[in-house]
């Protein structure tokens, strides 16, 4: 089954959630006109912010972290957008130097090994080519949701972050099946991912499917503990992720393992288990 088959119906309340979505971003683009950026994780939400901008041709600029490690369907969004709304996706990439020495100091799997390493993992590919993203920008656009976690279940439709900036946060009180439904009403393209039980998608060592009946994000780093699973994109402060950069030496985390190819081929089997007993 497609994410849309498994996820989309329409539900009370749905269009007066798109009015508000379009209202606050209509008033973000007047408010900070030239200054303000959505930035997309290329997800199911971020599509819908993006097609929402298009469709009613909001003056926020669409710009995205490309940070080496995403998948390629990930990244064959890109020129997609680009061709579906007639726009240009700002792509920002980390520091080539800065990759170079972090994978030759910790390997290419230096994340697996400790939550500080992960972490600085994240500082280094997202965190700081975001800063530079929002650099001469007053106010930012993303999809985050209530509903995707715990850490995020009182995210307002606005903040300020650590600089001062307005971050703009419209699908806030979204629900998965509004996300799913408005990707099918007005056919979005998004990532064939979602399809293969990638509800959430971040970087790819970083990534898998999951169970029915998972969490939406139980396929983030995966071998961490519920309360580590952010990158620090919408934590606060982002410096303390990127200072984490500067102590590569940190501790292991205690219990963990390497994840390998059998958890992949184990989650396949329980996704194909449970399909099978809710059919």
């Amino acid at each position: 089954m497609s994410a849309i088959e498994l996820y989309a119906r329409a539900t009370e309340g749905y269009q007066s959630r798109v009015a508000h979505a379009v209202a606050a971003l209509q008033s973000a683009a007047t408010e900070h006109a030239g200054r303000i950026v959505q930035a997309t994780s290329l997800g199911a939400e971020d599509m819908v912010l993006t097609d929402l901008i298009a469709r009613h041709h909001l003056g926020i600029a669409v710009a995205t972290l490309e940070t080496g490690k995403l998948h390629d369907e990930t990244l064959a969004l890109i020129p997609r957008i680009e061709t579906r709304y007639a726009l240009t996706v700002e792509v920002f990439k980390p520091v080539h130097e800065s990759v170079v020495q972090f994978v030759a100091t910790h390997g290419a799997r230096a994340m697996y090994r400790s939550i500080e390493l992960r972490k600085a993992c994240c500082g280094m590919r997202k965190l700081e080519p975001l800063s530079r993203m929002l650099a001469q920008r007053s106010a930012w656009v993303t999809g985050l949701r209530r509903e995707q976690s715990n850490t995020r279940g009182g995210v307002p439709f606005s903040e300020r972050d650590e600089k001062g900036r307005i971050k703009f946060n419209p699908l806030t009180d979204w629900t998965l099946a509004d996300v799913w439904h408005y990707i099918a009403t007005n056919d979005v393209p998004y990532n064939p991912l979602h399809d293969q039980f990638y509800p959430s998608i971040g970087c790819a060592p970083c990534t898998r499917a999951v169970a029915v009946g998972e969490d939406f994000r139980a396929g983030r780093w995966w071998w961490e503990n519920e309360g580590q699973k952010e990158c620090g994109l919408h934590l606060k402060p982002h410096s303390a992720l990127v200072s984490a950069q500067a102590n590569f030496g940190s501790a292991e985390v205690k219990g963990s393992s390497e994840p390998g190819r059998s958890q992949n081929e184990d989650a396949q089997k329980s996704r194909v288990s449970l399909i099978g007993a809710s059919a």
